[in-house]
């Protein structure tokens, strides 16, 4: 299944290269929206949240609303979720399911005590933990930090905690470059819970490739481009 993305920066849809590098930005959102429509679910992604460098609140708000009231779609939130207080507000603006990532971690460890209070919280089948790898170790902190974790070492640990996993390739974010079928076959041996896969795809043979291994694919790059093929 095809995922679209609206990833929040500054009060406008962003798509970056590598998590960095920002390539095109749209400022009407809600007509983005208006384009991923007939999709059964939509992600988004604060980055400023993820980044620390503010956040994009009354936008998710509002896209959370008429995604689910306009076009019956199902939302994934993230960006920034660090607290149980956090998780829950986001959660009650109608999210279908939170994604959680750099709180998932202490130092170079599953923060466990984080996790086991946030589905005391939350009901685990709400909770989506994102591993994103670059150069084959966990990022976080919107990307800027890196672990010496890798996401298929740790994928058992959080199974208890969470619904699935968002697996994005950070090397490839952005780039168009092709999906690493490779690394996320790799992924689907570590773990039996859902998967979501992120980074370089760039077409729908890659998606189907995807969806044989079990995987749904979250696109963003590809999408706002028009070049899904």
């Amino acid at each position: 299944m095809l995922i679209p993305c609206i990833d929040l920066q500054g009060g406008q849809a962003v798509q970056l290269v590598h998590g960095r590098k920002r390539e095109l930005a749209v400022a009407d959102v809600f007509g983005q929206l208006e384009k991923f429509k007939k999709y059964p679910w939509l992600h988004v992604i604060d980055l400023n949240a993820a980044m620390g460098k503010g956040a994009n609140d009354e936008l998710v708000q509002g896209l959370c609303l008429k995604a689910r009231k306009d076009f019956g779609m199902k939302v994934r939130v993230g960006g920034g979720i660090r607290s149980i207080s956090r998780a829950l507000e986001v959660a009650a603006w109608g999210a279908t399911q939170i994604i959680v990532g750099s709180a998932a971690f202490r130092g170079e460890k599953v923060n466990k005590d984080f996790l086991e209070q946030l589905v005391r919280n939350i009901p685990c089948e709400k909770i989506v933990i994102a591993l994103d790898t670059a150069r084959g170790k966990i990022a976080i902190r919107g990307w800027r930090k890196r672990l010496t974790l890798q996401a298929e070492r740790v994928m058992t640990l959080l199974e208890p905690y969470c619904a699935g996993f968002l697996c994005t390739d950070v090397d490839r974010e952005g780039t168009m470059s092709g999906v690493n079928l490779e690394w996320f076959r790799m992924l689907r041996d570590a773990t039996s819970h859902p998967i979501i896969a992120a980074g370089g795809i760039k077409t729908r043979s890659e998606i189907a490739a995807l969806e044989e291994i079990g995987m749904d694919a979250a696109v963003g790059m590809a999408m706002y481009r028009d070049q899904l093929r």
